[in-house]
This record gives structure tokens, sequence and C-alpha cells, in this order.
């Protein structure tokens, strides 16, 4: 799978089945993160993967209630962290937010090619998060990603708006609306 194709296929699932998570597979995963750019190449992202099953069971609660229906059968769930003393600081420009998106936006391209759902979730409770994980306080938990296999059943738990979004993928915006050409008031009509 070329690197447009992961763009086009990468999906972010909710009903999953289980998946394989082996040492290569967090390998993968992990080196795909490990390549991803960042200012003077600082890399100030940091991952815990959660793959054993009472620890998966203990982080749940963690999740707000819509993200733990679907996370149930989630092999493997990473949590994603950073803090800005770990990244650039110009101008006032926080870059460890945009650095970690990239190296995360890295590792859900690889695991779409390993033929796995990456769904990154913004729904979590990052203080009982950082607790059951034992990550610092002064880390920023930014994302938290879901893993497993795309599964041919509806989860019967996801609400109608999920279910929905299972069967379709939700409108895109057109390019016009979000890029401009030479100056911010000319839409790139293409």
């Amino acid at each position: 799978m070329d690197v447009k194709e992961a763009i086009q296929t990468r999906r972010a699932y909710r009903s999953l089945d289980p998946a394989e998570t082996t040492d290569t597979i967090l390998k993968e995963l992990a080196e795909a993160a490990r390549l991803s750019p960042s200012c003077m190449n600082k890399q100030p992202w940091h991952f815990v993967f959660i793959r054993d099953k009472d620890q998966l069971q203990k982080f749940l609660p963690a999740l707000m209630l819509g993200n733990q229906v679907w996370n149930k059968n989630a092999s493997l769930i990473i949590a994603v962290f950073s803090k800005p003393d770990d990244d650039c600081m110009i101008k006032e420009r926080n870059y460890y937010l945009f650095d970690t998106g990239l190296a995360t936006a890295f590792l859900i391209l690889r695991a779409t090619e390993l033929g796995l759902v990456a769904h990154p979730m913004a729904g979590f409770d990052e203080d009982k998060a950082k607790e059951i994980l034992g990550i610092p306080g002064d880390m920023r938990l930014i994302t938290i990603i879901g893993v497993g296999k795309h599964s041919t059943e509806m989860n019967p738990e996801l609400s109608d708006y999920q279910k929905k979004t299972e069967s379709t993928r939700p409108p895109r915006k057109s390019i016009s609306e979000f890029v401009s050409l030479d100056t911010y008031t000319q839409p790139l009509n293409l």
C-alpha cells in the first residue's frame, strides 16, 4: 500500500474485532512515529502502548462512556503525550502539539497499512488516564488511540450517529473551504 492509498483507506471505525498486536507490530508503529519530522529534531512525543488485557480493562473508565462502548474490543490502546518544554518555542509558538500530531499521523497511517484501524479520540479524563498509566503531571495527554481490526459486523452498542459514520465516510470540506492561493481571501478552486 502506498501513502496515497493509506490516506484514502484510513477510517476511524468503531466496530472493532480483536487484532494481533505482536511485538513486531508495536515496533512497526513506534518506528513510523520515530521517523516523523519535528522542530530541530527534538522528537517531543511519548506513547504508552496498552496491550495487556487487564490493563486495557483498568484503563477503559478513563474514556468517556461513548468511547468505552467501542473500545471494549480494542486490542491496543495508545496514549499520546508530550509537554511544551520538550519541543521548540519560537515567538510564543509551542510546537509540541504539532510535532506530536505529525508523529501520531505517521503511526496511524502505518497501522492502516498493516490492516488495522487506529481511531484517535478526544473524549477521555486526562487526570484519570495519567494516574492509571503513571504519566508525570507535567505531561499533556493529547489523544488516545483505539486499535483493532475493522469488524464486518456493526457494533450494536453504537449510537445512531456512530452507526451512520461506520457505513458512510462523513462528509469532507471542499478544498476551496480550507486552501487559499497566494492570499487568504483567494480560495483554491480545483
